[in-house]
């Protein structure tokens, strides 16, 4: 099934018959990497997919708590959290209960940063697509006004905070560029060049899961600070170059607890934030926590497509590429 939530893909692949084995979500995401990973390469890369394809593959949840749990894909990998993901999933499981006589709207997904629960509501119009909200895993902020020698763009000051994944998170005036007025290419450029820098000196340490111990990507925004009820953009960097057509729930839970580390909204706050696609969600702290926040995201997802994918044996990209850096890549050594 395709979706999108705020113009950013979904693929969602159920894969309760495939034999992924493990007994916690995490496990799960290693075996699936490491057995069955030429299906994500399939699924999200092309011709089937494109270098911005998302993914969700359902899997039977570790604990009959769960109502469902999730592997995240992209066309690198996996990741541990994605709001986008987790609305339009939120949706298919309201939808899926329905088709079944069944009126659910809250549930539990398992996703390999934690359980994140999502609550359903029905629009009054209903051939309108329901609001999706999930609280997901605490958030907080990592480290704030940290600074780094960036090649070309001198010493520059992020803060890094974690949504279910760490951001490097910072308006594009400190890297010289009007978020507004530059084109897209050199926003995008600068933030890959910021992660691709942080990745090779810093370390991004998880207080309780090694698994998640790393840097996911990075959010450029419109500005340094969070006001009630205004509206703010962000543009993601994550997994390698892939730009977020949403505004990145899980960036969106790490920008809430950012600022409100830095006290400038308090519980109950409620912000739009704005993707590359123009769409919105809501977000907001729905309350402290120990070392941050639970963050609140809402938002609408739409379905596209249902389709059969099929992996003929002969074909040369059965398990999908990618487009080179140089035509001589293609070549053969």
């Amino acid at each position: 099934m395709d979706m999108h939530t705020a113009g950013e893909p979904v693929r969602i692949f159920d894969a309760a018959g495939l034999g992924v084995q493990g007994a916690t979500i995490l496990q799960k995401r290693r075996d699936m990497g490491d057995r069955f990973d030429h299906l994500r390469r399939a699924m999200m890369l092309e011709p089937r997919g494109h270098a911005d394809m998302y993914g969700a593959i359902l899997t039977p949840p570790s604990d009959p708590a769960y109502d469902a749990a999730v592997l995240f894909t992209h066309n690198s990998g996996y990741s541990t959290m994605c709001g986008h993901a987790t609305v339009a999933l939120g949706r298919f499981l309201y939808d899926q209960a329905r088709v079944q006589g069944r009126t659910q709207t809250r549930f539990t997904l398992e996703c390999p940063c934690g359980p994140v629960a999502i609550e359903i509501t029905p629009d009054t119009d209903p051939a309108a697509a329901p609001v999706v909200r999930f609280e997901s895993v605490e958030s907080f902020a990592l480290t704030l006004d940290d600074g780094i020698d960036l090649q070309g763009f001198g010493q520059v000051q992020f803060d890094v905070g974690y949504g279910g994944a760490f951001y490097a998170i910072l308006p594009s005036y400190r890297l010289g560029l009007d978020f507004h007025q530059t084109p897209l290419i050199q926003l995008v450029e600068a933030a890959g060049k910021l992660v691709a820098e942080l990745r090779a000196t810093r370390s991004f340490r998880h207080p309780e899961e090694p698994d998640l111990s790393f840097l996911y990507g990075a959010i450029l925004t419109d500005s340094d600070r969070l006001a009630p009820g205004r509206l703010t953009h962000n543009l993601c960097w994550f997994g390698e170059a892939q730009i977020d057509r949403s505004p990145t729930g899980s960036g969106v839970s790490a920008r809430l607890a950012v600022a409100h580390a830095r006290g400038q909204i308090a519980p109950g706050d409620s912000i739009p934030f704005a993707g590359a696609s123009g769409q919105t969600f809501e977000g907001a702290v729905a309350r402290p926590t120990e070392h941050g926040i639970t963050a609140a995201v809402s938002g609408r997802a739409y379905y596209m497509a249902r389709s059969e994918l099929i992996l003929e044996a002969q074909d040369p990209f059965i398990h999908g590429f990618t487009l080179p850096a140089r035509f001589g890549d293609f070549l053969p050594a």
